[in-house]
């Protein structure tokens, strides 16, 4: 079984994330490839789809929101999503159990009691009415039937468990603010979410495991467990395998991949890329080394800004008065720090409409 080398890996993923050059795709067929764009940070997306499309525009993925061809919805690991609308309505079953033994599991004593499917009817009798509401709203508005349990707990169980509910804009459009408020999945796209298969087969599942390698892969099948937050895929990754490849890692890791899927020379040159907060190039494995030292690990989970070198992360970045502000991790060379100022500079004129293109680096670590 061929082994494939670290570098191997990040340059695969590389491309399979846009980042290794940056696509013609549209907005729309970005979102549709990469699975969904994490975005429980809602300016965040923007910036990710930026540093892999030529041409992007804010407008463009506001516009999928505003004309409904994508959702925010929680979905992968319980988090906050934007989507394809088709893949939401076509995925949201699948990830049922799963988003609700979450929220129980986080508030298992405040939920104690608390028959989900009493407050599912409860909820959808609340949002029968067509209106927007944000969490606490909803909340409110049936926690007289439970009252030891609390708002909060009642909330996020109603729009992260049990109700398939997206967030509607103004939530995430370009340069605006204000909180959460959530409709129906269905009422919203008009279509109800798809039910689960009805003979006991998993054809979402198997679709999510061929979409997650075009994207992510090569792959362990741990690595589409953490990505997804799904426990049950191996019946789907069983009817699969007849027509996937295999390699190993540096560390003996089984890797699953499409057969044609691009697995770049590991010498191919990579360009400097920003990232937003939890991009999922980084959070889409549960074995991250191929991108991240482990030593750095933990800022993937912290809602750091990262800034990719030679394809794996040397810096964070953050913005100050228009002014893109990286901290090296380590060393960058001359030539580093050259294409990281050229690189932020352009994101700074992004972030302004064009008005600045600051860039300062921190010295080196």
């Amino acid at each position: 079984m061929t082994v494939l080398s670290a570098r191997a890996l990040n340059r695969a993923a590389l491309a399979r994330q846009l980042l290794l050059d940056r696509s013609r795709m549209t907005a729309l067929e970005a979102v549709r490839h990469l699975c969904g764009v994490q975005a429980q940070e809602p300016q965040e997306p923007f910036t990710g789809l930026w540093s892999r499309l030529h041409g992007f525009a804010p407008a463009d993925l506001s516009g999928l929101l505003t004309g409904r061809q994508a959702v925010r919805v929680h979905l992968m690991r319980r988090t906050m999503h934007l989507v394809d609308a088709g893949d939401a309505l076509a995925w949201r079953a699948r990830h049922d159990a799963m988003l609700r033994q979450r929220v129980l599991a986080t508030y298992r004593r405040e939920l104690d009691g608390v028959d989900p499917e009493e407050l599912a009817a409860a909820g959808r009798a609340v949002m029968a009415d067509g209106e927007p509401r944000t969490m606490g709203e909803l909340a409110r508005a049936v926690v007289g039937r439970w009252p030891d349990a609390g708002t909060r707990p009642l909330g996020e169980l109603l729009v992260a468990g049990l109700l398939p509910t997206v967030q509607v804009p103004p939530r995430g459009l370009w340069r605006t603010t204000g909180g959460a408020r959530y409709l129906p999945l269905g009422a919203w796209l008009g279509r109800e979410p798809d039910p689960p298969a009805p003979d006991g087969g998993d054809p979402v599942g198997e679709a999510l495991v061929r979409r997650y390698l075009a994207a992510y892969g090569p792959a362990a099948t741990a690595d589409v467990r953490a990505w997804s937050g799904l426990a049950g895929l191996p019946g789907a990754v069983t009817a699969l395998r007849p027509e996937l490849v295999t390699f190993r890692d540096e560390a003996g890791r089984v890797l699953l991949d499409l057969p044609d899927a691009p697995r770049p020379d590991p010498d191919t040159p990579a360009p400097v890329r920003f990232l937003p907060a939890f991009d999922n190039a980084i959070l889409g494995y549960q074995d991250r080394s191929r991108i991240i030292d482990d030593e750095h690990r933990l800022l993937s989970v912290a809602g750091e800004r990262v800034v990719l070198v030679d394809g794996r992360v040397a810096a964070t970045w953050t913005t100050d008065v228009g002014t893109v502000a990286v901290s090296p991790l380590g060393r960058l060379s001359r030539a580093d720090r050259r294409a990281v100022t050229e690189e932020g500079a352009a994101l700074a004129s992004f972030l302004s409409d064009g008005a600045d293109d600051g860039v300062r680096i921190a010295a080196d670590r």
